[in-house]
């Protein structure tokens, strides 16, 4: 059994970014559980524990709309937090997707992936790279300062050009990921 994520990744210098603005929360004490910025990706669709041999027909279910789907751009910005600002218990870079591909492309994958037994998630796709997550409310009030100094904060435009599937190990010293697929979108179709 391998535990499994369907992602986008994003560029080093746009985590560079994200890496400063990380930085200045980070000194202010609170309480979190900060993600290391080289493993901040933009999750699609999370599997949890499955077969290795599962990979195959997940790469083969979504293969369709990954090679129907151009490569599309996404602006990273904003920063906010889940399920608000005055209780923040996830904080969020989010991404800005002007020819709004991203949201149906995903709902396509889950859908395609429903079919070969991965249900749909309950909630909407919300887009977005958790930079922490809130272990206590030590520290909030300074948190939310912080949040909002860099709420309207730009971070980088990239191009989506394709997804990673990923294996995910857990370890006390923080999660180890490894690629597993590769998958380029147009596919065929743009080459």
């Amino acid at each position: 059994m391998i535990r499994s994520f369907l992602a986008i990744e994003i560029p080093i210098a746009v985590l560079s970014r994200i890496k400063m603005v990380q930085e200045d929360l980070k000194s202010s004490r609170i309480d979190v559980r900060w993600v290391n910025p080289e493993k901040i990706h933009l999750t699609l669709k999370f599997f949890g524990n499955i077969e290795e041999s599962r990979i195959d027909s997940i790469a083969e279910s979504i293969k369709g709309p990954v090679q129907a789907t151009s490569p599309f751009a996404l602006q990273v910005a904003g920063l906010g937090a889940f399920p608000h600002l005055k209780n923040p218990r996830v904080i969020w870079v989010g991404l800005v997707d002007e020819k709004t591909v991203l949201v149906p492309f995903q709902n396509e994958l889950e859908t395609r992936l429903d079919r070969i037994g991965f249900l749909r998630e309950d909630r909407a796709f919300q887009p977005h790279l958790t930079l922490g997550r809130a272990k206590s409310s030590r520290g909030r009030e300074d948190l939310v300062g912080r949040i909002e100094k860099h709420r309207e904060e730009k971070f980088g435009m990239f191009q989506v050009d394709g997804l990673t599937l990923f294996k995910s190990e857990l370890t006390p010293s923080g999660p180890i990921y490894t690629k597993l697929r590769q998958l380029e979108l147009g596919g065929l179709a743009g080459k």
